[in-house]
């Protein structure tokens, strides 16, 4: 057999079990998500990237080489060694797990609301509509709840950050970042979109630039399956990523699919800092 030929059959070795190999763990809140010994990943099919260097690919070679460092033969030989030479068949995905938002809770509401307006100085007028249109709560950990929604105005997920002393935050079980994103009410007619990494950056985005719709891709996403249908719809759309090597890298990914989308940086590492430090 062929080099091409071995490469061929090797390719469609499942990611996820070259992951699990290779001693990742996948995220607790986001089924997608791995950690690995070279940072954070993310999978899409057949597809992965990796937050914490900028890099991706496609394949099982390709996973390999970027995990263990290796060049494209030896990464074959790892393959081979590990998966043995029969055809090697791709498993379904797993069904996805449905969607689990965590029940509000009145009693830390007003907790979380002060740690937004005092610690990360978010407009009152802002958060304010979010809170009663149920966009924005509190959970019985004390955790912000910022919800995903999608074409229907549906939930389809949560950003999750917590609000005390232990920096936290994650994703609600089951969200499906590609179904839908976070956004603030905004007066109707405003066709100028900044992308954030977060709820916290969209809101603080729209603090500083109200004539901007900002809203959230839950991290820091060069491809979201809704971004084609939004730049149709928008007279300019830019990326607002954070001010930081995963942030740029992911921007200039993003550019790179979409050329329409422009660089909007924040003036310091992301959007909340230019709110709560100035610029």
């Amino acid at each position: 057999m062929n080099w091409r030929q071995r490469a061929q059959r090797l390719r469609t070795v499942p990611l996820s079990a070259v992951l699990r190999l290779s001693g990742a763990q996948p995220d607790r809140y986001d089924p997608g998500k791995w950690h690995t010994c070279r940072g954070v990943l993310s999978l899409t099919g057949t597809q992965f990237m990796n937050w914490n260097c900028g890099q991706g690919g496609g394949g099982a070679i390709d996973l390999v080489m970027h995990l263990h460092q290796l060049g494209f033969g030896q990464a074959l030989e790892w393959l081979e060694r590990h998966f043995g030479t029969a055809v090697i068949v791709a498993q379904s995905p797993s069904p996805r797990r449905p969607l689990s938002l965590p029940p509000p809770s009145r009693e830390h509401l007003e907790f979380v609301r002060r740690y937004l307006l005092k610690e990360r100085h978010l407009p009152a007028a802002l958060l304010k509509p979010l809170i009663d249109s149920g966009s924005l709560y509190a959970d019985t950990h004390a955790n912000a709840v910022f919800i995903l929604q999608g074409k229907r105005h549906e939930p389809v997920g949560a950003e999750l950050r917590g609000t005390t002393a232990i920096a936290w935050r994650g994703m609600a079980p089951g969200s499906c970042k590609d179904q839908g994103f976070f956004a603030i009410p905004t007066a109707p007619g405003l066709t100028q979109i900044v992308l954030c990494e977060s709820a916290i950056d969209a809101i603080s985005c729209h603090a500083l630039h109200p004539q901007y719709r900002c809203l959230s891709t839950a991290g820091a996403r060069p491809n979201p399956a809704w971004l084609t249908e939004l730049i149709g719809q928008a007279r300019q759309l830019f990326c607002g990523f954070d001010r930081d090597d995963t942030g740029e890298a992911m921007a200039r990914s993003m550019m790179q699919v979409h050329p329409a989308v422009q660089r909007l940086r924040p003036s310091r590492k992301d959007w909340n800092d230019v709110l709560r430090l100035g610029a």
